[in-house]
């Protein structure tokens, strides 16, 4: 079996944490077995490109096997509430289940939907910035970059400003099961929060049904194809999935890219001096410094990966922020390249399980951009941020920020 033993790859090492990407290169070309993780590493961009659309991998088994027959132990049963959640919503499903339900979500989810909410995108990150502005600097995470992207998601969902409070709060707990080996008090904290997100958003979803708006929720209850609908539990998990994924990303992104911008002063430079190169400068921070580092599949059927074959059963951990580094997709991947023009980076996955938020992602991202560029333009760091201690979802404790 290839072992990583020689390898400094350790996902535990908060000095890893802060700096994968040396790692990455002495692991790069190889496909290795992680003992501490039970799974194999795979981290060029070809083959991760091309296993995210394997059918003979899929995020989860229980479509064609039972834990027992796939070797694995079912989940604790404390631990229900949040797999009940988990397993309903669209990023752990296979088809037939997946395409039905990501069918039924694009019935709603629409690139309308998403147009229609730029001018509101714009309006509100203009008036965080002005309230950064105004104060004279501050947290860069707490006071744009997490609000954003919360409030949008809320407002597509239809939750009220009043309700809004606990949503970063449920949405961390719950991403923190995303993580590699996650302690008790995380589960906990997960299956807490996937309670009581969950009963709010029954409730949220009867309201509805009584008198439906224009918003998202309404939508989903009222998708259908050919007599088709989606279930309550499938709409709860698609609204949390939608908030969860719509906004960790968005969040990390924000401050992982000024974080890069502010260690890279001449391609901020540049930024501030040519304002159209926003565009390709959102590609590029997503691509330097990967929000979403890991994405796990499971092995349906032997698979054989540059001559080394997984047997089923197995997990395999294909390493997007690696894949966005390799030097045969990225000329010279460890600079920092705004103008990037040719970037097909995988930080929002590909295949079926393609981040159906992208677009607007993208939005929110050249949004707070554009309005910190317009109206922060002497914008700098006023102190070294920490690291999260996480590795899959990467983000910074927070980013102090003056002017």
């Amino acid at each position: 079996m290839a072992a990583a033993d020689d390898l400094s790859f350790d996902p535990w090492d908060p000095a890893f944490v802060a700096d994968p990407y040396p790692a990455y290169a002495e692991l790069r070309g190889r496909v290795v077995y992680y003992a501490p993780s039970d799974q194999w590493l795979v981290s060029r961009h070809a083959d991760v490109a091309a296993l995210l659309r394997e059918r003979r991998l899929g995020r989860t088994y229980r479509h064609r096997f039972t834990d027992a027959d796939f070797g694995r132990a079912a989940p604790p049963a404390e631990q229900e509430p949040f797999h009940t959640l988990n397993d309903h919503g669209m990023l752990d499903l296979e088809p037939p289940d997946h395409t039905r339900i990501r069918r039924l979500v694009s019935k709603a989810f629409t690139p309308r939907t998403v147009e229609r909410l730029k001018p509101y995108v714009r309006r509100l990150a203009g008036e965080l910035v002005d309230r950064l502005v105004e104060a004279g600097g501050g947290d860069l995470l707490g006071e744009v970059a997490e609000p954003l992207p919360v409030a949008v998601i809320a407002e597509m969902l239809g939750i009220p400003e009043s309700d809004r409070a606990p949503l970063r709060p449920w949405s961390a707990d719950i991403c923190g099961m995303y993580e590699l080996s996650p302690s008790e008090e995380t589960a906990a904290k997960a299956v807490r929060a996937s309670v009581e997100f969950s009963g709010y958003l029954r409730e949220l979803i009867a309201a509805r049904r009584k008198e439906p708006g224009d918003d998202l929720i309404s939508g989903l209850i009222a998708a259908h194809d050919d007599g088709d609908r989606l279930t309550e539990q499938e709409m709860i998990s698609t609204a949390v999935l939608l908030l969860n994924a719509g906004h960790e990303a968005t969040v990390n992104a924000t401050v992982n890219g000024w974080w890069a911008l502010f260690r890279n002063p001449e391609q901020l430079a540049a930024l501030r001096a040519d304002h159209s190169l926003v565009p390709t400068a959102v590609e590029e921070l997503m691509r330097y410094d990967t929000p979403l580092q890991l994405f796990e599949r499971w092995v349906l059927d032997d698979i054989e990966i540059d001559g080394v074959v997984v047997p089923r059963g197995a997990e395999i951990a294909m390493l997007f922020g690696a894949a966005n580094h390799d030097p045969d997709v990225f000329a010279d991947p460890e600079r920092l390249d705004l103008a990037r023009a040719d970037n097909p980076h995988i930080s929002f996955s590909a295949g079926i399980h393609y981040c159906i938020g992208a677009p607007l992602a993208r939005i929110e991202l050249a949004a707070s951009m554009t309005a910190l560029l317009e109206k922060a333009p002497t914008l700098s760091l006023a102190a070294e941020p920490l690291r999260k201690p996480n590795f899959v979802i990467r983000g910074l404790e927070g980013l102090a920020v003056t002017f």
